[in-house]
């Protein structure tokens, strides 16, 4: 299948910004080296991050299924991200149980990409629109809090409630719309935006191309390091 150098380079670089992220999430945790950067470094951009990964999940859909059509290929996809996903549950639950990620990105992801092929034949505009209804109403339900947890996929969350990653339907799902939207917008003949590949972008491309294993490898390392920190600090 043919790539895009700069969907791979944006995925790339995204998931360098992660791995930084998470790790200093470590470090501070366990006041090994404090970072004191605030609002912009603890709640914006690791959300920044996440949107670039949903935004560009959302791109590629389009882009695979106008190359094949059959919704088993993306079915298959989604439930292999999204049981990757549950692994991830499982392994935080034994390692961090304070902290277990019940609904993380990649079960976002691998239910998104499902969910998505309901509306993958729609115009851009609406799935644009659809996507920015999904945000907003996303938005306004983080003010409230649910005397249930049974929810927790969809974005209404009990008191009280901990994770060390969580990206429900709402409103992230909105973003994966949009991004469906920019892939039939601007690929939509199957060829890409930019012609000339900047010789840096190479190594970006690499990482792209295994952003899932690395997400993976990373989150099972980042969780023994966590473990083993909390045994002897």
């Amino acid at each position: 299948m043919k790539r895009f150098w700069e969907i791979d380079a944006g995925r790339g670089l995204a998931v360098i910004l992660m791995v930084l992220f998470n790790y200093s999430f470590a470090l501070d945790y366990f006041h090994i080296y404090r970072i004191t950067e605030g609002w912009f470094f603890w709640w914006l951009f690791p959300r920044l991050v996440a949107g670039t990964f949903i935004l560009l999940a959302g791109l590629s859909i389009t882009l695979s299924y106008s190359r094949n059509k059959k919704p088993s290929k993306h079915i298959r996809r989604g439930l292999k991200i999204f049981g990757f996903g549950i692994i991830i549950t499982i392994v935080t639950w034994l390692g961090l149980p304070s902290g277990t990620i019940l609904f993380g990105i990649l079960h976002l992801i691998g239910l998104s990409i499902i969910l998505g092929l309901l509306f993958i034949k729609l115009k851009p505009q609406h799935l644009a629109i659809i996507g920015l209804i999904i945000m907003a109403f996303g938005f306004y339900l983080n003010q409230f809090f649910f005397g249930f947890s049974w929810l927790l996929w969809l974005g209404l969350v009990p008191s009280g409630f901990y994770t060390l990653d969580y990206f429900p339907l709402l409103p992230w799902f909105g973003i994966f719309l949009i991004g469906m939207a920019l892939g039939k917008n601007k690929y939509g003949n199957g060829k890409s935006k930019i012609k000339t590949q900047p010789r840096g972008s190479r190594f970006f491309c690499i990482l792209g191309r295994h952003s899932l294993l690395i997400y993976l490898t990373h989150q099972l390392v980042l969780v023994v390091v966590l473990y083993a920190l909390g045994l002897f600090l």
